[in-house]
């Protein structure tokens, strides 16, 4: 049972428990507008930022933004079940048959957080792309696509160059985060810096174990550990990418 003095109404949105505070924004999305949810200051943060990214011939769009507990638990179990493709440092596919619990949640924790460690659970975090350059059902998310000849590469080049002055940054860069570095992934700054001193492991591991996760009892005998390097080390705006 779910201890509700970890978990209150008041925290429930940081461990996508609650969306009742959050708004929905219109994105370009397969040629149509598709609605996802935002943090409200986000929100208008990110509008404002798409108005000036269109009159720089950029279609920005969002891919993902709020996510709740429910569906990060469900990305979660398709990788560990094998039923989702579990991707190593350099993006390449891994055979999981033969790993131990703890190789394989290392691997997952690369590129997908824990369920209800998720930033995507805040409002304040979204994953982008060019809509004017690809389509939605062609994107995968890779590194690939935000560099070089990629077509999120201007996006990314762009964002890089304006994104702090709409009070957008990369949380997750080489060398500065645990998760591995996604271009395709910002975070308004003004809010989510509030509520990551607010992340309470002891609540984490109240709905892990109260969660249908797999390999939950490997992450819970290590869970601290695993939140000090992918929950709490981030890059922070100071992290300057390079254009």
């Amino acid at each position: 049972m779910l201890n509700a003095a970890l978990i209150t109404p008041e925290t429930a949105r940081l461990y996508g428990l609650a969306s009742h505070a959050l708004v929905e924004v219109l994105s370009p999305n397969a040629g149509q507008a598709t609605g996802f949810l935002l943090e409200p200051h986000t929100a208008i943060a990110f509008g404002a930022m798409a108005e000036k990214a269109a009159k720089d011939g950029i279609q920005l769009a969002i891919c993902s933004a709020y996510r709740p507990f429910d569906r990060q638990l469900a990305i979660w179990n398709a990788k560990a079940s094998g039923k989702r493709a579990v991707l190593d440092e350099n993006e390449q596919a891994v055979d999981i048959e033969g790993l131990t619990d703890n190789e394989l949640i290392d691997l997952i924790l690369l590129w997908s957080a824990l369920p209800g460690a998720s930033r995507h659970h805040w409002g304040t975090d979204i994953d982008v792309f060019d809509a004017k350059q690809v389509a939605i059902s062609d994107l995968r998310l890779v590194e690939a696509e935000y560099s070089h000849q990629g077509p999120c590469a201007k996006l990314h080049h762009w964002l890089v160059t304006h994104a702090e002055a709409f009070g957008f940054y990369f949380p997750f860069q080489r060398g500065k985060s645990g998760v591995s570095p996604e271009p395709w992934h910002i975070s308004y700054f003004p809010v989510s810096q509030t509520l990551l001193p607010q992340f309470d492991h002891l609540a984490l591991a109240n709905l892990i174990e109260n969660s249908d996760m797999l390999l939950k009892g490997a992450v819970l005998a290590r869970l601290d550990t695993l939140v000090d390097k992918y929950v709490r080390q981030i890059a922070t705006p100071k992290d300057h990418l390079q254009p």
